[in-house]
């Protein structure tokens, strides 16, 4: 009998290795979790488990650089939803928001449920469940925990700033003045010992439509956005000296602001480079040439001349979300909806009284038509394609999803609207059914222009009515180019956030679908870009198929992912685990299989019956 000297071998797949090469037909031997072996032909024989490869793409697994999967993975460590697109490794602690200190709360304070809510669109019911699972107190304890739960992928984090702010100053101190001395330095030197702990690096916020969801603070924005450019610039001296990373999103509404903070990446400025990781590279509707200013930014810090290292993360496919009534992190941004979305989840009535309050409606339409009409310079900013805000107001691009009446699913706003300006000009034709024709003769007559027509949707159906717009990457036009662009880093998804407003868990098979479509040299850069490359950016020991490497694999069908849609996959169920409604995406049969530690996890179609009855991943140590 020939002896078994192998757990696993892997046969006659197209093997992409993660180095960028021309790919290779290899067959892999796995043995306790590691690669052992590799070459033309490895006998089958001596191998427990022999899995054919044949027609099939082999690759190290996937990184997700951008999750917030902070909160699912205590509740369920195997991250389905993830790791069924590919993906083995997840990195969390992202935009300042994370859980490693513990659940800090204090009094009525709950930071963790009052940061995330807004911010990630997060019902506060779903938050309190995964707040509840919380057991360490210290960053040292959370990375500790991960060997305690039976862990799917691995998983890496940021220290993140918001809740480093909350540790040292407390939540309500943390939004009403800058830090003392001593809290400075007790931050730093918290953050140092984190990042001696194996934490990636410091992450932060600057985004103008993050605020808090607790009284007194909805009119607040999250703990990092009150820090000084001289609190940051301490913070990130101690990220700097030990060569991690500095996870961060733009101060978008002060753009010149933002690329002072962004020129702390230069090593000429602050004596050696800092790595940074913006938000990001997208072809935005209303700004299609925004991203060009950021990554000219990127090249002239990136240089000689600066020593620099920040790249933009950019996604795979094109960015659509959903929104229910107003509730969308699409409407943050404006003061007036903003307004709305600080009522709890389930306070229609006290968002009724703002839609009939007329000094809430005067400032409402303010901000739905500024920049859209009149002669003024907003205005011609908008033509100009340099907008004052990036909210999508525009008819013509928000679609029914989930309509009051079932005739106006799949079309526009704007259809819409025509149809009841024809109706009420005496067409009643335009009314399709009983139903379509009682909800044109409740809107107010004669209608007056598109905001008054999302004034009567709120006031009569709240958040009943669901509809998408697509906010960036329209038609994937520009996608696979800024995938491949030097000072772009592919791999954000945002996987776990805005659950009931978008999902991209399959955004890197989006990617590898838009190389695949040029060639197969682009697919070889392309897992190069989703694996080895962002591993070794964020020191993480993973993304390879090198001798002795974890055996994190996946294996995709080619031609199934040639015909994968992310935008037909995407899917609103209900998921058990949070007894409530969850976007998510589907790509059966894409995916024909992933390796985690060199066991099988996903099957095509399925789960492996155990997965999640032992840990295979662990807590990544950034090195």
């Amino acid at each position: 009998m020939t002896e078994k000297i192998w757990d696993t071998v892997i046969q006659h797949a197209l093997v992409f290795d993660g180095s960028g090469g021309k790919p290779q037909t290899l067959d892999i031997a796995l043995k306790d979790g590691k690669v052992v072996a590799k070459g033309s032909v490895l006998g089958s024989a001596q191998a427990l488990e022999v899995i054919d490869g044949a027609g099939l793409w082999l690759m190290p697994g996937l990184l997700d650089i951008h999750t917030h999967l902070d909160l699912e993975v205590d509740l369920d460590p195997r991250l389905p939803e993830a790791v069924r697109h590919g993906t083995t490794t997840v990195l969390v602690g992202n935009c300042s928001l994370g859980t490693c200190f513990g659940d800090q709360r204090e009094g009525d304070q709950d930071p963790i449920v009052d940061c995330f809510t807004r911010v990630e669109n997060i019902p506060k019911a779903i938050l309190r469940k995964c707040v509840e699972k919380v057991s360490w107190d210290n960053t040292g304890g959370y990375m500790d925990h991960f060997a305690d739960i039976p862990l799917g992928p691995n998983v890496a984090a940021f220290v993140p700033h918001s809740m480093l702010r909350i540790e040292v100053m407390g939540l309500q101190a943390s939004v009403s003045r800058a830090p003392t001395e001593a809290e400075l330095t007790t931050m730093c030197d918290l953050l140092a010992v984190a990042l001696d702990q194996g934490y990636m690096g410091l992450s932060t916020d600057g985004l103008p439509f993050h605020y808090l969801s607790n009284d007194p603070n909805t009119d607040k924005r999250i703990p990092t956005q009150f820090a000084s450019y001289q609190e940051m610039k301490r913070l990130l001296k101690v990220v700097r000296e030990r060569d991690k990373v500095w996870q961060t999103t733009p101060i978008i509404e002060k753009r010149i602001e933002a690329f002072k903070y962004f020129s702390l990446t230069s090593g000429r400025l602050h004596g050696k480079s800092l790595k940074t990781s913006a938000l990001s590279a997208l072809e935005f509707a209303l700004m299609p040439r925004g991203s060009n200013a950021f990554l000219g930014f990127a090249k002239l810090m990136n240089s000689k001349l600066f020593k620099g290292q920040i790249h933009f993360q950019a996604l795979g496919t094109n960015f659509r979300i959903w929104a229910d009534g107003i509730v969308s992190p699409l409407y943050e941004e404006l003061a007036s909806t903003s307004a709305l979305i600080a009522k709890e989840y389930d306070d229609r009535e006290g968002r009724l009284a703002l839609l009939n309050d007329p000094a809430w409606v005067e400032l409402f339409r303010d901000d739905w038509l500024r920049g859209r009409s009149g002669w003024n310079m907003a205005h011609l900013k908008t033509k100009l394609g340099a907008p004052d805000s990036l909210v999508i107001r525009e008819f013509y691009l928000m679609i029914f999803d989930g309509a009051p009446v079932v005739e106006w699913n799949d079309e526009s706003f704007q259809q819409v609207f025509d149809r009841l300006q024809r109706f009420q000009a005496g067409d009643t034709l335009q009314a399709r059914s009983d139903g379509e024709r009682d909800a044109l003769e409740k809107f107010p007559s004669p209608i007056g222009d598109d905001a008054d027509f999302m004034l009567h949707m709120m006031r009569t159906y709240d958040k009943d009515f669901r509809y998408w717009v697509d906010v960036a990457n329209v038609g994937n036009r520009a996608t696979l180019d800024l995938l491949l662009h030097e000072n772009t880093m592919p791999g954000f998804n945002d996987s776990g956030a805005h659950i009931t407003n978008m999902a991209f868990f399959d955004g890197n098979l989006g990617a590898l679908k838009r190389a695949q479509q040029r060639d197969v040299a682009t697919v070889s850069r392309m897992v190069q870009r989703l694996t080895s490359e962002p591993a070794k950016f964020f020191g993480l020991e993973v993304g390879t198929l090198d001798m002795g490497a974890q055996a994190d694999i996946v294996l995709i069908d080619p031609d199934a992912l040639a015909g994968h849609e992310c935008d037909a996959n995407r899917q609103f169920v209900h998921r058990e685990l949070f007894n409530h409604k969850q976007m998510v995406n589907r790509s059966d049969g894409v995916v024909n299989r992933v390796l985690i530690n060199g066991t099988t996890v996903w099957q095509g179609v399925d789960f492996s019956q155990d997965y999640g009855a032992k840990a295979l991943g662990k807590a990544l140590r950034a090195v």
